[in-house]
């Protein structure tokens, strides 16, 4: 009798131990900075985009070229949103009368083979 109570705990531990390790799988990312450099006081019209080469921009369908040609913000987030990528953060250094530089961070659930 107490082997097979003995057995049967075993089991039980081992079934909690499998579903709890397979449970714990970490989603993998991509995270791609854009900068966004903006005039300052003229309602934020873009002055310039600026795309760094990056490892996420690696076998993309986006390319900094594109990136790089868009003339608005909300035409950013459209574009980076119709390519699936998410928008995360966005932080800004000011200065009284110089451009306004903006920092837009995006991510994309990478894919796994």
């Amino acid at each position: 009798m107490k082997k097979l109570i003995g057995r049967f705990i075993i089991v039980i531990l081992f079934l909690f131990s499998w579903t709890s390790g397979n449970s714990q799988e970490i989603q993998q990312y991509d995270f791609l900075e854009i900068i966004v450099i903006q005039k300052a006081n003229n309602s934020g019209k873009i002055k310039r985009i600026k795309v760094q080469e990056q490892k996420s921009l690696e076998g993309k369908t986006i390319t900094i070229k594109e990136i790089e040609a868009i003339k608005g913000t909300s035409d950013l987030l459209n574009y980076m949103n119709a390519a699936n990528w998410e928008f995360l953060d966005r932080k800004a250094v000011t200065e009284e009368h110089d451009p306004v530089w903006m920092s837009y961070i995006f991510r994309k659930k990478k894919t796994t083979l």
